[in-house]
């Protein structure tokens, strides 16, 4: 039986993300983020059934009533009985209003895992604080989801052995974190306020020489599994918890077998296997990996691959010819 790792599945998930990032990049700056989400999809779905494994989606584009395809559930892969059951979670465009509009750091990404190795967390906000490695080791100690921000931003500083004053806190710029960026700044640190792609500045956080310190405030539940994934293969420290707005919300997270809903998650009990994979393509040029470009030559991408088992952390430049 191939394993998890074996080069073609490999290579099969990393053809994945490429493929629905040239075709998202067809409807850079159009203004439809819609159109620029549907060919993405519609995209990595073509690709996904080509990958030799018994798959899964465990995160996709929401229920199966709400989504024509990569709905969570849906099995996808062309290997037979011998092959690895495979999970994975998926953001066929993360940042569909950075394609729209031609803004940076739009990407097509998606983490996978042996069956039952990541959370199914349903589509629904989570809070989050993500750090780099030096800080990772305090998570859940000196740095808590329920600490007030100077107390966190204090644990960060002491670990990365800087002052409050050099950290940079990405957070998403929303009426909902008006206090939490108040209170950053009145600690002392620089806050870097992004229209999407919260995913991305996980990313950032945990990659030497970004810039990035932490990344705090809630975002997508679906983008926080993919993003503890791809800590996981980096060293970096996340807590999630999720946040339930009514008793609705908390019927959906007991059907995706989440049993405390109000349990404070780190990194790994988000992303528990011990072999992860993470890929990354970019749409629009970003700080974690350069867009799709047209030249002469043919269509050029640039991917991230990250893995924890064989250790693997990778930027591949692919050029399409055609």
């Amino acid at each position: 039986m191939p394993s998890f790792v074996d080069d073609a599945i490999v290579a099969g998930l990393v053809r994945t993300v490429e493929e629905a990032a040239i075709a998202s990049a067809s409807t850079i700056g159009l203004g439809d983020r819609k159109r620029a989400d549907r060919v993405a999809v519609r995209a990595m779905r073509r690709v996904l059934d080509t990958v030799p494994v018994r798959g899964r989606v465990v995160i996709g584009e929401g229920e199966r009533d709400r989504a024509p395809m990569l709905w969570s559930g849906e099995e996808f892969g062309c290997g037979g009985r011998d092959a690895p059951p495979v999970d994975i979670a998926v953001d066929p465009l993360e940042g569909t209003n950075l394609c729209a509009t031609d803004a940076p750091g739009a990407i097509a990404v998606l983490a996978a895992a042996p069956r039952g190795g990541l959370l199914q967390a349903p589509d629904l906000y989570m809070d989050k604080i993500v750090v780099g490695p030096a800080a990772a080791p305090r998570i859940g100690g000196g740095i808590r989801l329920d600490h007030d921000p100077a107390r966190n931003l204090a644990a960060i500083a002491e670990a990365e052995d800087c002052p409050v004053a050099s950290l940079t806190v990405v957070i998403l710029e929303r009426s909902r974190h008006e206090r939490l960026i108040a209170a950053t700044r009145a600690a002392g640190a620089r806050v870097r306020l992004i229209g999407d792609g919260d995913l991305s500045a996980g990313l950032l956080a945990a990659t030497p020489g970004s810039g990035v310190h932490a990344v705090m405030g809630s975002g997508g539940a679906p983008e926080g599994v993919i993003t503890a994934a791809a800590l996981r293969c980096l060293g970096g420290g996340m807590l999630g918890r999720l946040v339930v707005r009514n008793e609705s919300e908390r019927a959906r997270i007991r059907e995706t077998g989440v049993r405390d809903a109000d349990r404070v998650m780190d990194a790994r009990e988000m992303a528990s296997a011990d072999a992860l994979l993470v890929c990354a393509t970019g749409v629009t040029d970003g700080a974690l990996v350069g867009g799709v470009r047209a030249t002469r030559f043919g269509i050029e991408t640039s991917t991230l691959l990250l893995r924890t088992a064989p250790e693997e952390r990778t930027r591949i430049t692919r050029l399409r010819r055609g």
